[in-house]
């Protein structure tokens, strides 16, 4: 199982810590589009690491355009020497309306096509063929030399890996047709990935005529260890925030049901439109963090990590890795990377 870290979203902290990452033996770094830009990040990133690959999870894919999207991932996939993998997700529909003034409608087909169209780019750039992509969302049909980069940039690596970030069943299945990974959100149990989401990306895959054969599957991240109690009581507390503020979401409410947790979204969504986020964290008892988080002490971790997911996820990140002790948490990560 490959292990994936992050680098850093403030430019001024990227290099440190990429290297820090590369060094600790992660085999992948990510950054996420939050309060600053998912790339620039990793273009200092892959000038100043050797081996890692460099990815994002997420950028949001409807604040852009294929064509966007199709020269990013171009560009940090040539200058990064093929470590790049492009990682994308939704958004929900208020801050794609309203907060980047984009539009909003069919996020699955939508996605779908999109994918589709920075794939087509590719192949224009790649192998010369005509720019003639038509479809309900998206058309590309001008390319000139002039604004065409050079196929020799990515000779030896390809194009980058595109993989997609959801959890509802039509993205996830989106994912598996046209994408070369799956980014399972955070907000996902064991049993959600095994009754929805793999038969979704299995539907996907068919569609395609694909099997999961080199489909890579990022796993859920939500962990709770420390060194101390101290340490524990914390990364608790943070994670049964997190957890309710998810849980808050409407997109997410079908995780929570298929447990038969009915009616604690509704009780998280009021919660959260009154700013009441310690409330919230305190309805997300023990059996629902244990459900969603790994929680233990960090020689814990690995063991209960592969029990639930080793048989079917490839790489796993973490969406707070733990750091108070260096040693202990290195060797998680070659117990997981030895399985």
């Amino acid at each position: 199982m490959k292990v994936d870290g992050g680098v850093s979203d403030q430019l001024a902290k990227a290099v440190a810590s990429a290297q820090e990452t590369e060094a600790a033996g992660y085999d992948g770094a990510w950054t996420s589009e939050t309060a600053h830009d998912p790339f620039f990040p990793l273009l200092l990133a892959a000038e100043h690491t050797e081996r890692i690959e460099l990815g994002t999870s997420i950028a949001v894919a409807f604040a852009r355009n294929p064509m966007t999207l199709a020269h990013i991932g171009w560009d940090l996939q040539a200058y990064s020497k093929g470590r790049f993998i492009l990682g994308l997700g939704s958004q929900i529909k208020p801050h794609i309306t309203k907060r980047f003034s984009m539009e909003w409608s069919h996020p699955a087909p939508r996605m779908r096509e999109m994918i589709l169209a920075i794939r087509a780019i590719w192949d224009t750039w790649q192998n010369g063929a005509p720019l003639a992509f038509r479809g309900e969302f998206y058309t590309h049909t001008l390319m000139t030399p002039f604004f065409t980069p050079n196929a020799a940039d990515l000779e030896g690596f390809g194009v980058p890996k595109i993989f997609l970030a959801g959890v509802g069943e039509l993205m996830t299945e989106v994912a598996g047709e046209v994408c070369d990974g799956f980014i399972c959100h955070g907000f996902t149990t064991e049993r959600y990935l095994r009754v929805v989401t793999l038969p979704a990306l299995a539907r996907g895959r068919a569609k395609a005529g694909k099997t999961m054969r080199g489909f890579e599957i990022v796993g859920p991240s939500f962990v709770v260890t420390g060194n101390d109690e101290a340490e524990m009581a914390a990364a608790e507390s943070g994670t049964r925030q997190q957890i309710a503020f998810y849980g808050s979401t409407p997109a997410y409410k079908g995780v929570l049901e298929l447990h038969g947790w009915n009616g604690l979204h509704e009780e998280l969504n009021v919660l959260s439109k009154k700013g009441a986020w310690v409330e919230m964290g305190n309805l997300i008892n023990d059996e629902i963090l244990n459900t969603f988080a790994v929680v233990g002490q960090p020689e814990q971790i690995a063991t209960e990590l592969l029990r639930r997911y080793g048989d079917v996820v490839q790489r796993v990140s973490f969406y707070a890795p733990y750091k108070s002790d260096p040693d202990r948490w290195r060797q998680v990560l070659a117990d997981l990377q030895s399985s």
